[in-house]
């Protein structure tokens, strides 16, 4: 079978490292099921992984793709759950199991025909959704949920800003918040080209107001929802009402910031880190998903052959929503 595989590690050149080759069609071990992968998005993980950044390089060569669709071998549609770790080990949470793993970082992913994955990560496709789009869920919407819900505890009625506006996990964030009930403000930056198509695509996942990056807000909020780090991390502790949180589960700009220590102890704000999601957080996201009928956006379905074109799309920037291999 075909596979998209990491095959080195280059920061400067990563598409370079990437290759689709052949290779044999994976035997599931005991407690382990087959999935035929319908269709798996391409995610920034990937391109971290061909950078050599946060993987480790004995795992090279190794297939990419962590956000999977696919049929199992008894017809099952699924999705996968892309956390292999032990709840045991993380106190109950396997999100803080020290030796948790996605798919592609010690097990092969879903850029390929077949892929092997515990049983216990299979979870039901929401039944309106194609699998392009509901290989848009596991990683970012089940990250967005635990920010949300899991590590936020938030609820209807609550207020939001979602830094960044059109980022996958900020998209999905808005998406879910909206949905709930709560009333979320979000960011761009209004001098960008696209700023016009990012705020209508915030607009239309259910934001209530879109404002320029680091503009005043109507009022303070409950929580701000932060995965862009030092370029917003200032405005998000000024946002806050006293007492309010910071979940931060991201920082693309860097993570390199002024605590601000006394605005921190003053006002009571807190600091929450959320890392990924546990099995039965990405199972209640992908039931809340198919309750609300809410709809990933596809930006583009492409073959296994053109992923080398579809990562360049990424690392250029142009486009909204995810690129999907589809098989």
């Amino acid at each position: 079978m075909k596979a998209a595989r990491a095959v080195t590690q280059n920061y400067d050149d990563p598409l370079s490292c990437l290759e689709v080759t052949e290779v044999p069609v994976p035997e599931p071990a005991e407690g382990w099921v087959r999935v035929q992968v319908k269709a798996a998005s391409l995610n920034q993980h990937d391109l971290w992984t061909l950078r050599g950044v946060g993987h480790d390089p004995k795992n090279i060569p190794i297939t990419l793709g962590c956000d999977v669709a696919g049929v199992t071998e008894d017809g099952r549609e699924v999705i996968g759950h892309p956390i292999i770790a032990d709840p045991d080990a993380g106190a109950g949470d396997e999100t803080l199991d020290p030796a948790r793993r996605l798919f592609s970082e010690a097990h092969d992913g879903g850029f390929a025909e077949y892929m092997v994955m515990p049983a216990r990560n299979l979870i039901d496709k929401p039944k309106h959704l194609s699998f392009a789009e509901a290989a848009c869920l596991p990683v970012a919407w089940g990250t967005a949920f635990r920010m949300l819900f899991g590590r936020g505890q938030l609820k209807a009625g609550d207020r939001i800003l979602v830094q960044g506006a059109s980022g996958g996990v900020a998209s999905a964030l808005i998406a879910l918040a909206a949905a709930a009930g709560l009333r979320v403000y979000t960011t761009t930056r209004f001098g960008a080209e696209d700023a016009e198509t990012k705020i209508a695509y915030a607009k239309e996942l259910g934001a209530h107001h879109v404002f320029d990056s680091g503009a005043r807000l109507p009022e303070r909020v409950d929580a701000v929802l932060e995965t862009v780090g030092s370029a917003t991390w200032a405005h998000s502790l000024r946002c806050l009402r006293p007492g309010g949180a910071v979940i931060i589960a991201g920082a693309t700009t860097g993570g390199d910031v002024s605590a601000e220590l006394n605005r921190v102890f003053y006002q009571q704000l807190q600091v929450i880190g959320s890392t990924g999601s546990t099995l039965a957080e990405s199972q209640a996201m992908a039931r809340f998903v198919e309750d609300n009928k809410l709809v990933p956006r596809v930006h583009r379905e492409i073959p296994l052959e053109k992923i080398h074109e579809g990562f360049q799309q990424m690392l250029d920037g142009d486009l909204i929503g995810k690129i999907v291999v589809t098989f």
